[in-house]
């Protein structure tokens, strides 16, 4: 077994993240430096901005000004580069890359996988019957977007071709970590544990800094917000691997911060499907190895199924938001009655022009643990400053902006004490999801490197097997004996939430071993489920994960529509852990006091 060690650097979490982070991430030495630019809205995004301009629809600053630091330092260190920066239009990230290069006399050998599209042939699957994955509905008429989540195997061939950069579209975020432990260690592609492992390790840096500290539970013990590390995985080829970020950084790399990475935005542990392999991440294993060192293991996999997962994106109607500022006795009675007499307002100025009602509205009271809903505190309901959000969506962009048109002039005519007022709110359409499988054998994946194109063969996979199921149903009622007490979660345990289109998944992860019996106990599916029932609609799942002390819940339709069609306040459900950290649970009298809280 080779002792030889890769280091990736996962440089972007989204289009938009710091640029700073190339150049800390290379100036620390790592092999390959990966860049994570999409996400549904970003795929919508791009696919407008090419219809507008053939040479758009790509992440524009990863050539500018990501590659214009990294580039004059480039030649001759060995470091390689990889990105989905390709977005909706790989080749025009290319030629973008080899114009700049050409500008600072740099040599590049740049590789461009395409094949994610599925726009030629969306009508036809469409026809075909094929259904949203969570949903069952049927796809819309019409697409703006139609991207498959391609896997590592074309990355690997790519490398192994001499590539400096390799630019894709649409793929799995961690197949861009995996790719390079294909290509460096000759991976087999039916070696499942250790390519679980490889994604495993691109699942936790390919969200940058939470996997460094950032939106830790315990952030007080985060230092250096100012000058975040970026992650890196020191890969081993067994399949082991170390999380630790640059020296002399701020954040933090913990087994519990770095857990928190990777029970995030997860549904069953024991099957999270990707393109090269269905893993299993329920025996997985953090161990402290150093000062912000975090050796991972256990990592199992099983073959990959025989279909991708496209992502593709829609208009849904238009949206407005009005925001503004209420201050005074009776804050919340006054931003109550303003959205009503708002409302009312328009819907008969639609009635007058022969407009239809609005598809959706939504008010928030910011400032009265609104989103909190039952469990808000009650002396906040007596604010005297709060925010007003109304989120309206409409079919029609007429009465959108019909609605954005009578914002201002409610300053004069209804509740005093309004302030923050920034002008007219802008109309914006409404950017729709709905994500459907595909046969891997509809699509054709090339290669090209320099302008040599080929076609790299996919392993077809397996149908896919009724899931074993790793659902930790527990006992409904306590399992031990003697007094207990009262314990907000915040003291027994961590938690991470995000989306997963229209659900929510929130990862917790016991303090102590000894607490897993409690939240085994406690924090059953049907607890969390009513706890937040004011925001859940559908059913919440659990499941456990023994080799972290961890349990996993899945909340379906709790995001009014997903991230990109969501009117709330949190469309992607970061705030979801945060308040089932404040559920107070019954702990054992004996196992108080709890242990102190460490790095």
């Amino acid at each position: 077994m080779s002792e030889r060690i890769i280091r990736i650097g996962g440089a972007s979490g989204f289009w938009g993240d710091s640029p700073e982070a190339s150049m800390q991430l290379a100036q620390a030495g790592v092999d390959y430096i990966i860049f994570d630019y999409l996400a549904e809205v970003t795929m919508a995004i791009m696919a407008r901005a090419r219809a507008k301009d053939p040479a758009l629809g790509y992440a524009t600053d990863f050539v500018r000004p990501v590659m214009a630091a990294l580039l004059p330092g480039l030649a001759g260190s060995g470091l390689k580069i990889l990105a989905n920066a390709g977005g909706m239009n790989p080749y025009a990230c290319r030629d973008a890359l080899q114009l700049l290069a050409g500008e600072l006399g740099v040599t590049l050998k740049v590789a461009v996988i395409t094949g994610d599209d599925v726009m030629p042939q969306f009508e036809a699957v469409r026809e075909s019957g094929a259904r949203e994955i969570d949903s069952g509905e049927a796809l819309p008429e019409k697409a703006w977007s139609a991207n498959a989540y391609l896997g590592a195997v074309p990355i690997a061939a790519a490398l192994a071709a001499g590539a400096d950069v390799v630019i894709t579209g649409r793929c799995a975020d961690s197949a861009l970590a995996l790719g390079p432990l294909i290509k460096e260690f000759g991976w087999s592609l039916e070696d499942y544990d250790r390519l679980a492992a490889g994604s495993l390790a691109g699942h936790i840096i390919e969200c940058g800094c939470q996997a460094t500290g950032g939106n830790f539970t315990d952030w007080r013990q985060v230092d250096g917000w100012n000058d975040m590390g970026f992650p890196i995985v020191e890969c081993s080829a067994d399949g082991s691997f170390v999380v630790t970020k640059a020296a002399g950084t701020g954040g933090l790399v913990s087994p519990l911060s770095v857990g928190e990475q990777v029970v995030y935005e997860i549904g069953d542990p024991q099957r999270y499907v990707l393109p090269d392999v269905v893993c299993d991440f329920t025996q997985v294993q953090l161990e402290a190895a150093g000062p912000d060192r975090v050796r991972i293991s256990g990592a199992r996999g099983t073959p990959p199924t025989d279909s991708y997962k496209v992502s593709s994106t829609f208009q849904d109607g238009y949206r407005c938001t009005a925001m503004f500022t209420l201050c005074g006795r009776e804050a919340k009675a006054k931003a109550q009655r303003v959205a009503d007499a708002l409302l009312a307002r328009t819907r008969r100025l639609f009635e007058q022009r022969g407009l239809g009602d609005y598809m959706r509205t939504s008010l928030k009271i910011l400032g009265t643990e609104d989103q909190y809903g039952p469990h808000a505190n009650p002396a906040l309901q007596q604010s005297r400053e709060v925010v007003l959000r109304l989120d309206v969506q409409h079919l029609e962009r007429e009465a959108a902006a019909i609605f954005a048109r009578e914002i201002p002039p409610a300053g004069l005519a209804m509740a005093p004490g309004r302030c923050g007022m920034m002008g007219r709110p802008n109309v914006q359409p409404v950017i729709g999801h709905a994500a459907f499988l595909l046969p891997k054998t509809s699509l054709t994946v090339l290669l090209d490197v320099d302008g040599e194109r080929r076609e790299i063969s996919i392993p077809p996979g397996t149908a896919p097997s009724i899931a074993t199921t790793s659902v930790a149903a527990g006992p409904t009622g306590p399992v031990y004996d003697g007094p207990t007490r009262r314990v907000p979660l915040y003291e027994l345990a961590c938690a991470r939430s995000g989306d997963k289109g229209d659900s929510v998944n929130i990862g917790v992860i016991a303090r102590d071993p000894r607490l897993l019996p409690v939240l085994r106990a406690e924090l059953s599916a049907e607890r969390v489920k009513d706890y937040l029932s004011h925001l859940v609609l559908g059913t919440v799942e659990r499941w456990e994960l023994p080799g972290m002390n961890a349990f996993n819940f899945l909340l379906r339709q709790a995001l009014a529509g997903g991230g990109t069609r969501s009117l709330r306040n949190d469309p992607q459900g970061k705030t979801f852990a945060q308040m089932l950290l404040d559920i107070e649970l019954d702990v054992p009298v004996q196992l108080l006091p709890l242990p102190a809280q460490s790095d």
